[in-house]
């Protein structure tokens, strides 16, 4: 199938482009040694998982479901080539239901808190898994993005250095280490901090400095530390001396194993959705209704807010003709964003909207009904193959 025959909405991804970032990710793997795994919550088509995973060295799940869908997926296949990859999982708090299903898929667990860790790891722990406790460096490096910092005030993600020492203090004798902390203490295999969002290897370091000097003590009796996902890696001005510097500076200076869970770096720029103009209306300026819906198929445009490339437009007013494009729900912000461009737009013509792979296929919704938009990968001889459609029945499944 040409791309021009492709049905909208439809989100396309490009395997050369996905292989483009893998070739990158891959090179600092090779150079450093360390590990770097798929974040499935940015990008989950496990259409490409067999090809992911010749790559990197496994997933990270924050969910069972995501856990699942890694070892049916990406870890299934890799046994069947003779190789091993990991299925790592975080979550703010585990269930007792679910807990079967992540000890059978999983091989590494990062807890949230002392408690989680009191009422699972040592279970785990049995079962042979590698345990880890997610901290809170309580550094803030994000701008404007306050709902994506988890060292904001208040925040529910990740022990605190005060909290982490709690377990080892007695508030009113002091130190105090008794068996139960020590135990807890020897069940951790490793620490875990996700804090970035988006950003280049300078808010790292930054980060690795608040790590060491809250938590310094503790790293020498870890095996490994997970600097969580939010690199940028894959983007063109990003700075991989510096990574790497961060990685050897841990591998040299504790022992530790270094791993790194990007989602965005795997699919950046890797991804589109493609889209037609229903009907043009004017309303104290041009406006485009679109056959796809912001809050509905690209939900961080308004979450972010991000607004997205748009393939041959420019900002407003910097070609000819500028218009707000809209999706065709009810919702009155459901809103694109403001285009311009070298001719007026007609019904029918077909808009390509870049960098959609990510944050869109495991977020879209159908919000009045909206169809969801089919998948195609476009494989590296330019022939595009859809590996998905849905329809009415993926809309009434979800209700009752």
């Amino acid at each position: 199938m040409k791309w021009s025959e492709l049905p909208t909405p439809c989100y396309v991804v490009d395997e050369a482009l996905i292989e483009k970032n893998l070739e990158i990710l891959g090179g600092v793997m090779e150079r450093t040694g360390a590990k770097i795994l798929l974040a499935q919550k940015a990008f989950s088509l496990y259409a490409l998982y067999p090809l992911i995973g010749r790559t990197l060295c496994g997933a990270t799940a924050s969910g069972v479901y995501e856990t699942r869908l890694c070892a049916e997926e990406m870890v299934k296949p890799a046994v069947a080539e003779g190789r091993k990859l990991e299925n790592h999982i975080f979550s703010p708090a585990y269930q007792e239901k679910d807990f079967e299903e992540i000890l059978r898929y999983c091989d590494h667990i990062v807890f949230n808190s002392w408690k989680q860790v009191k009422r699972f790891g040592c279970r785990a722990k049995a079962a042979g898994k590698s345990i880890g406790l997610r901290i809170n460096p309580e550094c803030s490096t994000q701008e404007g993005h306050a709902i994506y910092d988890p060292c904001a005030p208040g925040s529910r993600l990740g022990v605190t250095r005060e909290n982490f020492q709690a377990i080892l203090h007695d508030r009113e004798d002091g130190y105090s280490e008794n068996a139960d902390s020590a135990e807890l203490l020897a069940c951790l295999d490793g620490l875990h901090f996700h804090t970035l969002c988006e950003q280049n290897s300078d808010a790292l370091e930054k980060t690795l400095e608040a790590v060491e000097e809250k938590f310094g003590a503790y790293l020498p009796g870890m095996k490994w530390i997970n600097f969580g996902g939010g690199h940028h890696i894959t983007r063109e001005d990003y700075d991989i001396h510096r990574l790497e510097r961060c990685i050897r500076r841990m591998q040299e200076k504790y022992g530790l194993t270094v791993y790194l869970e990007p989602g965005e770096a795997v699919a950046l720029n890797a991804g589109f959705l493609i889209t037609t103009v229903l009907e043009t209306v004017h309303n104290g300026m041009a406006i485009a209704i679109l056959d796809t819906s912001a809050a509905c198929h690209m939900p961080d445009v308004l979450e972010m807010p991000y607004r997205p490339p748009l393939r041959g437009s420019g900002e407003p007013g910097e070609k000819a003709y500028t218009y707000r494009l809209g999706g065709p729900t009810c919702l009155a912000g459901d809103i694109i964003g403001d285009y311009s461009f070298e001719a007026p737009l007609q019904e029918g013509d077909r808009l390509v909207f870049e960098d959609m792979a990510i944050y869109s296929m495991v977020k879209n919704n159908t919000f009045n009904g909206m169809p969801l938009p089919a998948i195609a990968l476009r494989r590296k001889d330019g022939e595009c193959v859809i590996v998905k459609e849905f329809g009415y029945e993926d809309f009434k499944g979800r209700l009752s």
